[in-house]
């Protein structure tokens, strides 16, 4: 560090530089760390050189990497785990999209700016106003790319918590993996080189900070960290980090939410830490908003991971039915607000030892008449089943008179079409009048990081110090932060991934091509 800085800069830079673990710098004046992360390109022969390397391979890896080869560039994806995809390919499959042919043929009106609003509020006005209209801007079309590539969507469009209005897309197979598949199988046949048990180790800059390639370990084997053999692979035109998120990473996330411990569980993959997010924090991309971490309010804690519960309560409790506390019977939120006000709601039902009293969410045979997943949350008994609202308080403790007025009134309400009580929106709410009834145990997993790394609308990674794109470095998805605030919008993470993905993908191909040394 130079002395000829004033103090006051100095003392900033040192202070933000430790918050990111370390800063590559400001010029000649800010000294690299003493790191793995970072690898001169100068003393570098490459393995292997492409135009573009993508690191991770769920919507916004995939999205990058076909938006790149369309564009004419050859690209290389690797991935640390055995399988593609990732969260994404055991994601929910469903996509917020403003202005879908099927919102207009149902009648649905809606805009980018509904859809804008509705994430701005959510995200409690923390998002990232310009990345947020790109994404939003960009959901109709890259749903119709999608669809040019294969992907099938159901026939209706469903109305999650938090959007003002149905804007929903989902898979036919209520899942990710509709998504991952069919643009795995597109990158192949296009001769993208793709590549699993490949974990980035650290970055290869040159010596005017340009990143242009990175170290892996190729046949790794996780979790195994002494496994596989370093490579060195360059890209020309920049690597694109689609790295997702850190729910997985117990420590890393304590850190940042110390309430977030190992004593609660979370729907990501056993791979999804903070690994990559340092590499690229030392050097020198810009963190934020790494304390906002989102817990998603269907899961249940009668199973593991996403389960059974989840797509059973998106699809059938809170649209279409109501969740209640076990103890007294009636409800006590919004069961269609945004997911942290839900979430945040549910965490509060516990016993005087601060033990969780776990709420139930309930609907009739109508209600589950499009849960997929019934039938398997029926034989694994995370759902139950019960002919009558007694025998149903029955299972689980709750006052059966208090259960059947509370049925009673909610009935009441959606005649009226108006929830007095919490503010509901009631457009799409059904009457609850006959069983068999459907019910599970809900409780919050941690689910998605709204935090990752500063990016511009060019996909460009930002530095810590100087706000300037890091040159080469690009990223997209859940690997970025800032779109989504406070809190994620439901069927938001497809929308962010390929839309992203596919701009970064587009950018990088843009950009201007190096030479660099292979072996």
């Amino acid at each position: 560090m130079s002395d000829k800085q004033p103090i006051s800069l100095r003392r900033r830079q040192l202070i933000t530089g430790g918050a990111a673990l370390a800063v590559t710098g400001l010029g000649a004046s800010l000294a690299k760390p003493v790191s793995a992360a970072c690898v001169p390109a100068e003393e570098v022969k490459f393995d292997e050189v492409v135009d573009i390397i993508v690191v991770g391979s769920g919507f916004a890896g995939m999205s990058a990497a076909l938006q790149a080869r369309e564009a004419g560039a050859s690209v290389m994806v690797v991935d640390k785990m055995p399988v593609f995809g990732g969260n994404s390919t055991i994601n929910g499959g469903a996509m917020a999209v403003a202005g879908s042919p099927l919102q207009q043929q149902n009648g649905i009106k809606d805009s980018v700016d509904t859809m804008v609003a509705d994430m701005l509020e959510a995200g409690r006005g923390m998002n990232d106003v310009e990345m947020l209209k790109l994404v939003c801007n960009g959901t109709a079309e890259s749903c119709q790319w999608l669809t040019d590539y294969g992907v099938k969507w159901k026939p209706f469009v469903q109305h999650f918590g938090g959007h003002s209005i149905p804007r929903v897309l989902q898979t036919v197979e209520s899942s990710g993996a509709g998504i991952i598949r069919p643009l795995v199988k597109a990158a192949k046949k296009r001769g993208i080189d793709m590549r699993t048990q490949t974990k980035l180790e650290s970055f290869i800059e040159d010596d005017q900070g340009r990143v242009t390639g990175i170290e892996v370990k190729a046949n790794y084997f996780f979790p195994k960290e002494r496994s596989g053999v370093t490579r060195r692979y360059g890209a020309r035109k920049g690597i694109i980090m689609a790295t997702g998120g850190f729910g997985r990473d117990i420590e890393y996330r304590k850190m940042q939410q110390p309430k977030l411990t190992k004593e609660l569980d979370s729907t990501n993959h056993p791979g999804a830490n903070a690994d990559a997010l340092k590499q690229m924090m030392l050097i020198g991309a810009n963190p934020i908003h790494l304390d906002q971490i989102q817990l998603g309010p269907w899961a249940s804690p009668d199973e593991k991971g996403f389960g059974t519960a989840s797509q059973f309560n998106t699809i059938a409790t809170y649209p279409r039915g109501i969740v209640v506390d076990a103890r007294t019977g009636k409800r006590f939120f919004n069961e269609l607000a945004d997911r942290k006000a839900r979430a945040d709601a549910i965490m509060t039902r516990r016993d005087a030892q601060g033990q969780p009293v776990y709420p139930i969410g309930f609907t009739n045979a109508e209600g589950a008449s499009k849960a997929q997943t019934l039938d398997w949350g029926l034989k694994y008994n995370v759902i139950k089943k019960a002919d009558t609202l007694e025998e149903l308080a029955k299972i689980y403790g709750i006052p059966a008179d208090a259960l059947k007025a509370q049925v009673e009134s909610w009935n009441k309400a959606v005649d009226t079409g108006e929830d007095s009580e919490f503010g509901r929106p009631m457009q799409k709410a059904m009457k609850l009048e006959q069983g068999p009834w459907y019910a599970v145990r809900m409780w919050p997993k941690v689910h998605y990081c709204m935090g990752g790394v500063k990016v511009n609308t060019r996909s460009e990674v930002l530095h810590l110090v100087t706000y300037k794109p890091i040159a080469g470095l690009f990223a997209a998805g859940e690997a970025t932060g800032g779109i989504h605030g406070a809190s994620r919008l439901g069927a938001c993470a497809v929308a962010e991934g390929v839309v992203t993905g596919r701009n970064a993908g587009q950018m990088c191909a843009a950009s201007k091509s190096i030479v660099l040394k292979h072996v």
